[in-house]
């Protein structure tokens, strides 16, 4: 019974999918349908009942379903009984596996690689590429590549996909490189193009990849790959093979001879010249005999001839590869050039690279085989699927067969991997070419890749030991991420506390970030696993996970609202396959059947085979139960919905409509171009790509098609070959989209007054041709954006206001910003809410909104701004600014860290790189200046604070650090680190565990012998010694001051002062020597008697020298302190005595000089000898005056 109800839905399906427009039952490769629910286990209600009552139940549906269509071909225009949802179908017929349950679902572990610090390590490449050869950069650049992989930007993917193929040195690098590019573009999707067709230039054409050498500035040129120079060649004179030539002597193969030129056919190879002049018996004879070596007359005849011309245009391949192998077999290195060289031009199919890898492989023919490679990667990914393809990548003996002629690299297999993963990630062919992959690993970040995808790959396959072995493998090369493996793997095995750990480890080892904390709810439950879903949100919304399983937990909970709400909280901001499925299942429980239409069209276009239910249905299935269930709407309905969804921002709503329309008109490239339009602004590139191909493909005329190969130029970075196209479509007919292409491609750079008038006149003439008011709006859009920047604002609001008239919504934004500029800061402000009003997803519109406002407004409309959308990065900026501006530093560096721990954006680096270098954090600003110029390495902004901040850094690295301890090779004496002290002062040695605490110090407390002297001062002044100066401080109620703290650091060092200071040499200058020499006898016991130190002046004494117990660590300071305060007080007794007459010229404290008078007479011979004083004052401190020092301490709040 069941067998023949499985046989009726067949037939039934099958007829209709006749009837319809979706074919996929007659396709073979198209997945069959899904077994219907009650079929052994499903989660619908079903499934527990009688099979007879089931089978009716579909029967009655299937029957339903084909009179809906009956009568929908009718009529273009019927609406569905009222009550034929809920008479026929229920929620558990379309759910077959019942709602989602919480315990089902897991997230995906990323096969790229992710970082802790994604910045540090965006720092860390730049450098290497800014520090490497020239030769080494095309390798950083790949690096570049799998770090840009894992953050899902296309753009930059490509650019420096493009840059590492720019610097690639040898032919192989420049062959899978440049196929990689166009793959990129999947070019193999246009219709009428071949694998071989070359872009225009040098950097993808497949004639330049084969020409050896490092050029990286002719790489942006014009190739020349028609074939014009070989077929002149061809071309030319050939009276050289026809001349009379002066034979002397011949070879004999079998019967027949080969006349040839003894020194001509010497002059191939050294063996032929040993043969034929080294003293052999063929250099007397005139026929030799070369019937034993393999090679036919044809092809001796053409060895003449190439002995003589140089040249083989004129042979067939089959007499090339005869030559191939006879210059193998004695040597002949230019004939081998010119054959390896000839035959690599030759092939152009597939078939022929077959055929010709073969003779290359045999022959270590390296041109040959790279032009062969080059076909099998440009025939990508149809030549996935061809097993002698297959054989030669990833057998282990095919790689060796390669890798003898230098063809097998890591940078290959990196690119067939990532092939095979995305079209079968658990094939037997993707664990293949992983394998190979490992093999080719040598540098660290392609082991950590090489294990980590492979260990993906094995944990799809559910080989949770091999994966759990090849993750550990990642993570001892350092890759973190690859814990997560780790711990699935263990988790799968049933080890879910050991997971647990490991995750938790990571955690509390590292800066946390939203992944970590995603995996780590999965071995949780209860409020630990929902607090750790909510800390995941905090720390990266953009992960879907932790939506899902809040929505899903609000199912069960029978709280449907809520969990859409959930929902859309992240489908608001990133269109994400699995969340709109998720979304759709959910409605259908809630039987909303229009919402789940709309979520499974938009689906559709995002993924046209996707699979929806955990793989049990295919999308377009569910598209054919839902649509009888919904409204019907005719291609003139359609129109209307798409203009109504278009004008109130709902992108996602519009794609489903756009989708709705296809299925009725797929051939129509204007609805794909329409569908490419909106998936932009969705930010999903590649299915806009995919679109803008398919609309290309079904393109009816010239024009048309070159518009479209233009948008996709230009959307892959080709600027200049767009604009080219544009061109060519205009000089055949005038069309919008033609005019609207070139005139955006000329907008995209800086415009001057001439450039702007020249957009201006391209969108007039736009505007002039016919089109719908859809597009018509957005050129008007753009028409006043350029007339802003011209500063012609009554232009540009006539603009806006028309565009308004037919609906285009968004034009409210560029009138808001016209009256901003005319000063009129309401009118902007209203206009803004009038946009935030219509539109659907308005998060973009709060954020210009805050510009119109006062700063608490702007802060509030910021908020929303980002809780709509967390990736759009200028409320981050802006209240960093804000928190910088109140000096709240510390604020201002967390706001923006916690924008790019998840979206690593230039703007965002540049702007924490400035705040850091106005905080004087210079290593700080310097790394993120680096991982900023990592994304954009022509940012001018960027790149002159990074080398201010270089400078900045390179002149703090020059200061003294005063508070550093003096050098020692042995320090074992414990020293408290004093306030103010630099940490990067005290380095430990290699024998030493902390700076002054060597190891085992246990073992030498009590060896005297163990203490190894510290280095010697130098001199200087000394300290004034104070009687009772090293007292104990008795007074406990005595606050222990800073200067205190100095003050018990120098006494308990005082004995080991005075024992590594006893021989010092002192080294005075002639000043201070002349001047103790010359200092009365009085003044020295006056001096001895008042501070014991030095005498009245200041100087030191020979006394004084010799005792160094009490020097102070300031001694710099007090030595040069007195003058200052001299200086000071002199400054400012005659500021006060300057209306006064000069009484202080006379008396006894007058000087007649400037200079001392003790070197009175020296100083005209020695004048570097002379030491200045304080002009007219003898003394400024009296002998019992003296200064107390104290260290100033500086504390950071």
């Amino acid at each position: 019974m069941q067998h023949n109800l499985f046989t009726t839905m067949r037939s039934l399906k099958l007829a209709e999918g006749c009837k319809g427009t979706q074919v996929y039952a007659l396709n073979p490769s198209a997945p069959p349908p899904p077994p219907p629910p009650g079929n052994s286990g499903g989660g619908g209600s079903g499934g527990t009942g009688g099979g007879g009552g089931v089978g009716d139940k579909l029967l009655q549906h299937l029957s339903d379903h084909l009179r809906v269509n009956s009568v929908r071909s009718k009529s273009s225009r019927t609406y569905p009984p009222p009550n034929q949802a809920n008479a026929v179908v229920s929620p558990e017929f379309l759910l077959p596996c019942g709602l989602p349950v919480t315990d089902l679902l897991e997230p995906q572990i990323d096969p790229c690689l992710k970082f802790v610090d994604l910045v540090d390590k965006m720092a860390e490449v730049y450098r290497r590429i800014e520090n490497c050869s020239q030769f080494e950069k095309s390798g950083a650049y790949l690096e570049q590549c799998a770090i840009f992989r894992g953050i899902s930007d296309p753009k930059l993917f490509r650019r420096s996909l493009r840059s590492s193929r720019q610097h690639a040195v040898d032919v192989h690098a420049k062959v899978v490189l440049a196929s990689w590019l166009r793959y990129e573009r999947r070019e193999d999707e246009l219709i009428g193009t071949t694998s071989m067709d070359c872009c225009g230039r040098n950097l993808e054409c497949p004639k330049a990849t084969l020409v050896s050498g490092y050029d990286p500035e002719s790489v942006y040129d014009p190739c020349v790959c028609s074939g014009a120079s070989r077929s002149e060649m061809m071309n030319e004179d050939e009276c050289s093979t026809s001349e009379e030539v002066d034979y002397d002597m011949s070879f004999c193969i079998g019967d027949e001879e080969v006349r040839c030129v003894r020194y001509k056919i010497a002059s191939l190879s050294r063996p032929f010249k040993a043969m034929l002049y080294g003293g052999f018996r063929e250099m007397k004879r005139a026929t030799i005999n070369f019937t034993q070596n393999g090679i036919s007359v044809e092809g001796m005849r053409a060895a003449e001839i190439f002995s003589r011309t140089n040249r083989l245009d004129n042979f067939p391949p089959n007499v090339v590869l005869e030559l191939l192998k006879l210059a193998n077999r004695f040597c002949c290195d230019e004939l081998k050039s010119a054959c390896d060289s000839h035959l690599a031009h030759l092939v152009n199919s597939l078939d022929e690279a077959m055929l010709l890898i073969e003779y290359g492989l045999e022959e270590a023919a390296y041109l040959l085989v790279a032009a062969c490679l080059q076909i099998f990667l440009r025939e990508l990914p149809s030549s996935m699927h061809n097993p002698n393809v297959i054989k030669i990548f990833c057998s282990a003996e095919g790689r060796e067969r390669l890798a003898s002629l230098g063809h097998a690299s890591f940078t290959l297999y990196f690119f067939l991997s990532q092939i095979a993963m995305e079209d079968d990630m658990k094939s037997n062919t993707t664990v293949m070419l992983l394998e190979r992959l490992v093999e080719c690993a040598v540098d660290n970040w392609e082991k950590q890749l090489a294990y980590h995808q492979l260990g993906v790959v094995m944990l799809e396959r559910k080989e949770y030991k091999d994966a759990q072995r090849w993750f550990n493998a990642a993570v001892e090369a350092g890759h973190l991420y690859s814990l997560v493996g780790v711990a699935r793997s263990k988790f799968k095995r049933d080890h879910r506390y050991s997971a647990y750990k490991i995750i938790n480890s990571l955690i509390s080892d590292h800066k946390a970030t939203g992944w970590m904390h995603q995996e780590r709810s999965l071995y949780c439950s209860g409020k630990e696993k929902l607090l750790d879903l909510d800390t995941a949100t905090e720390l990266d919304p953009t992960l879907t996970f932790p939506y899902k399983f809040r929505a899903v937990a609000l199912v069960e909970e029978n709280q449907f609202g809520a969990a859409i709400s959930e929902l859309n909280k992240i489908l608001g901001f990133k269109a994400s396959p699995d969340c709109l499925e998720m979304r759709a299942w959910i409605s259908i429980g809630m039987e909303d059947y229009e919402g789940a239409l709309k979520d499974i069209r938009a689906l559709l276009t995002l993924e046209p085979n996707f699979m929806m239910f955990n793989w049990k249905i295919h999308g377009d299935h569910m598209v054919e139960l839902l649509r009888p269930l919904a409204q019907q709407w005719s291609q003139a309905d359609c129109w209307m919905q798409l203009y109504d969804r278009w004008s109130s921002v709902d992108d996602i709503g519009s794609l489903a409509v756009v989708h709705h329309m296809l299925a009725n008109d797929p051939g129509k490239s204007l609805l794909r171009f329409r569908q490419s339009l909106l998936l932009l602004r969705l930010n999903c590139q590649k299915a806009a790509m995919r679109s803008l191909r398919l609309a290309r493909n079904h393109s009816k005329s010239e024009h048309e098609r070159l518009v479209y190969e233009g948008w996709i130029l230009y959307d892959t970075g080709h600027r200049e070959e767009a604009l080219a196209k544009a061109e060519e479509s205009i000089s055949i007919q005038r069309s919008f989209e033609a005019f609207f292409l070139k005139a955006y491609a000329l907008a995209d750079s800086t415009l001057d007054p001439d450039s702007s008038n020249y957009v201006i006149q391209l969108l007039q003439e736009a505007l002039k041709c016919p089109s719908d008011g859809l597009r018509k709006g957005q050129a008007l859009n753009n028409l006043g954006s350029v007339y802003v920047d011209c500063e012609k604002l009554d232009l540009a609001a006539d603009c806006y206001t028309n565009a308004l008239t037919i609906k285009h919504t968004r034009a409210h934004q560029g009138l808001a910003r016209v009256y901003h500029l005319k000063n009129q800061r309401k009118a902007a402000f209203d206009e803004m809410t009038k946009l935030i009003e219509k539109a659907q997803n308005n998060a973009s519109a709060y954020e210009k909104r805050s510009e119109y406002c006062d700063r608490e407004m702007a802060q509030s409309d910021l908020s929303l701004a980002t809780q709509l959308d967390p990736l759009r990065t200028y409320p981050y900026r802006y209240r960093a600014a804000v928190l910088m501006d109140d000096h709240k530093e510390s604020e201002a560096i967390d706001e923006l860290s916690r924008a790019i721990s998840f979206k690593p954006d230039l703007q965002l680096l540049h702007l924490r790189a400035a705040f850091y270098d106005s905080m004087g954090e210079g290593a700080a600003a310097i790394k993120d200046c680096e991982a900023a110029l990592c994304i954009d390495p022509g940012h001018a902004d960027t790149l002159e604070l990074y080398h201010k901040a270089q400078m900045m850094d390179v002149n703090r690295s020059r200061r003294l650090n005063f508070n550093a301890p003096f050098l020692s090779t042995k320090r074992h004496v414990t020293q408290e680190k004093l306030p103010g002290q630099f940490p990067e002062a005290s380095v430990p040695f290699c024998w030493e565990t902390a700076p002054g605490m060597p190891k085992n110090s246990s073992h030498l407390k009590n060896d005297a012998e163990s203490e190894t002297p510290r280095l010697k001062l130098p001199p200087g002044r000394l300290k004034v010694h104070v009687k009772g100066e090293n007292d104990d401080f008795d007074d406990a109620s005595e606050s222990l001051t800073p200067a205190r703290l100095l003050h018990m650091k120098k006494r308990n060092n005082h004995e080991h002062f005075h024992q590594t200071n006893q021989d010092t040499v002192d080294v005075l200058s002639l000043t201070q020597a002349i001047d103790m020499v010359e200092l009365p006898k009085d003044s020295v016991s006056e001096s001895d008697g008042s501070s014991g130190a030095g005498d009245s002046n200041g100087y030191l004494t020979m006394e004084s020298t010799e005792r160094s117990e009490d020097m102070s660590p300031s001694y710099i300071i007090e030595r040069f302190l007195p003058d200052a305060a001299a200086l000071a007080a002199v400054t400012s007794a005659a500021s006060q005595r300057r209306k006064k007459k000069l009484s202080y010229l006379s008396g006894a404290t007058v000087r007649q000089s400037c200079f001392s008078p003790k070197a009175c007479g020296l100083h005209v011979l020695l004048p570097w000898s002379t030491k200045h004083r304080i002009c007219g004052v003898k003394n400024a401190f009296s002998p019992s005056s003296h200064v107390h020092l104290q260290p100033k301490f500086i504390t950071k709040k």
